[in-house]
């Protein structure tokens, strides 16, 4: 779907099967995709109905042909082109699916000329404006060593010399003449050679951004750190028309109402109070996972998008975008980076559980970053928000979420000093002398405040601090940590031992953070003297931020009081 939107030209055949077919994800996000948007048919998916799932009958192997039909009509495709082995069984195999490679030549090959012939039907009506699915119902395992659900894996004692293996070569093998005409119908189909045909194989040109109008806000002025990344987001959009932003109905819970009033919601619906119109460049669908899919498979296919989310419900999509980004990793061309904004979370939200879990998000793209090319960017306030998200814009087959707030915080860093803190992975926010210096590392922005106030009753008692905000955590790791060298585009810039001393110098070394620890891993791994680190523990549904922070000890006395016991 996201390559329909992409190359409208061009038709995206897809092959689901009917294991997954029984739960709602895959006829959902189709609906909602042709609701959003119409005009765009040209993805076909072609159901392989053979009644099994990877292990066990599929839910919906009990249906008829006229309940399948009926199934996708009800869900809004209009031609449904259904080709049945069974009608051209000539075996007398019993059942609704069967096996066509026990058909005799003749059927055989009657068979195989009603597919090729529904399959061009199909293609047709889909590139010809109407909603289109192709079913092949036909026994799972037809030709291999087992059938049904058992054909799904080769184990280790299926070598060329097992009988079963055996069994099946000698039943089905093909002569050269035959070996030779799959070979050509293979060279030919698509219009030639994958390398030659597939968009993938290509890079997709983009409409120059040149450079974002910033707003460099003063230092103490408190400002929304995602407003901030809004105003850049609607600048990217009205630069790109193909630009798409992806939001589970969220956006001005977020601090983003300014994308919506300036792309819109697209929605078959007119509505300036809501800010939704049939064109727009805002997808709204509520389900986390179609958000995450369709803003990842635009970025995989060559195209710019950003998924918010919301409240961090982003568990629920980090699935597809983990396996698009690892996709990119291995990719043989350049292509925009997977860029996501997740706001509010834990310290702001105050829930933990299925929708709300931002600590644990944390903690699997911490173990994400090993894998070379994610970059979790954690602004500490709205002029490093901007930085961040200019520096996302810039980099190519990488995954980069942003984790900004949708509260109003005051303004630490200059533009300058940002986009440094966003390319070396560190700023010194505050430091402030004393007899014998703690140095705070800091991943978040709310959990700074403490972490000041931590600082100050520290100074009333003789005692420095040096307060370093971690922005872009995947620069601190050692060279050997990550996998980035096998990366497509591969980013190689590391904190160098002696870097990371200066950055890092002080007697004790506490790191703090709001959400997952695993974020302060490099420092674990690199600070050889005393130090600890204060995170995040378990939510409180009712709590303010002030009370979620003294729940989980994340408190300035608790800071400071360890700063001391570390300084003995």
């Amino acid at each position: 779907m996201a390559a329909a939107l992409l190359y409208p030209d061009r038709l995206f055949p897809v092959t689901i099967g009917d294991g997954g077919l029984g739960e709602p994800y895959v006829m959902s996000s189709m609906i909602h995709f042709h609701t959003a948007f119409p005009q765009r048919t040209n993805f076909l998916p072609v159901l392989v109905w053979n009644g099994y799932s990877q292990e066990h009958h599929s839910m919906i192997s009990t249906f008829t042909n006229a309940q399948m039909a009926e199934y996708w009509r009800g869900n809004g495709f209009e031609e449904v082109v259904l080709v049945d082995a069974k009608d051209f069984d000539d075996a007398q195999q019993p059942g609704p699916y069967v096996d066509s490679t026990q058909f005799s030549l003749e059927a055989r090959l009657a068979f195989v000329q009603r597919v090729l012939v529904e399959m061009e039907r199909a293609i047709q009506c889909a590139l010809g404006g109407h909603l289109t699915v192709f079913i092949l119902k036909q026994l799972k395992g037809a030709g291999v060593h087992a059938k049904g659900s058992k054909s799904h894996n080769l184990y280790a004692h299926h070598t060329l010399d097992h009988p079963d293996i055996v069994a099946a070569l000698e039943a089905r093998a093909l002569h050269p003449a035959a070996w030779a005409l799959v070979r050509q119908n293979c060279e030919r189909a698509a219009g030639g050679p994958a390398a030659k045909v597939v968009v993938t194989e290509f890079v997709r040109p983009l409409p120059p951004l040149g450079s974002l109008n910033l707003t460099e806000f003063s230092l103490g002025d408190k400002q929304v750190s995602t407003t901030a990344i809004g105003a850049l987001v609607l600048q990217v959009g009205q630069k790109d028309p193909d630009f798409l932003v992806a939001n589970a109905d969220g956006n001005e819970a977020s601090g983003l109402a300014n994308v919506n009033q300036g792309l819109k919601v697209i929605h078959p619906t007119a509505d300036p109070l809501y800010n939704q119109q049939p064109q727009g460049q805002v997808y709204e669908p509520l389900s986390e996972d179609a958000c995450a899919g369709l803003t990842a498979g635009l970025a995989l296919f060559g195209g710019r998008s950003l998924w918010c989310s919301y409240e961090s419900f982003a568990v629920n999509g980090l699935p597809i975008w983990q396996t698009v980004t690892q996709a990119m990793a291995e990719l043989r061309r350049p292509t925009p980076s997977a860029i996501a904004l997740y706001t509010a979370g834990a310290l702001e939200q105050g829930r933990n559980g299925w929708t709300h879990q931002r600590p644990e998000i944390e903690a699997y793209l911490a173990a994400m970053m090993r894998n070379g090319n994610i970059f979790p960017l954690f602004p500490p306030d709205a002029n490093c928000a901007q930085a961040a998200y200019e520096w996302a814009l810039s980099t190519y087959n990488k995954g980069i979420p942003i984790f900004a707030s949708k509260t109003p915080l005051p303004i630490r860093t200059t533009l300058e000093q940002a986009r440094q803190a966003v390319e070396q992975g560190c700023t010194v926010l505050q430091e402030v002398p004393g007899s014998r210096t703690v140095v705070f590392a800091v991943v978040g922005d709310m959990i700074l405040l403490p972490v000041f106030a931590a600082a100050e009753q520290l100074q009333a008692q003789g005692i420095g601090s040096k307060i370093v905000s971690v922005v872009n955590p995947r620069r601190l790791y050692r060279p050997g940590d990550i996998a980035w060298s096998t990366c497509a585009q591969p980013d190689g810039e590391f904190m160098s031992d002696q870097e990371f001393a200066a950055w890092f110098a002080g007697e004790a070394l506490i790191g703090v953070t709001g959400g997952s620890s695993l974020m302060l891993e490099p420092l674990l791994l690199r600070y050889t003297g005393p130090r600890d680190l204060f995170a995040w523990k378990r939510g409180e549904t009712t709590a303010t931020p002030t009370e979620l922070m003294d729940y989980n000890g994340l408190t300035a006395q608790a800071l400071a009081e360890r700063a001391k016991q570390l300084l003995g």
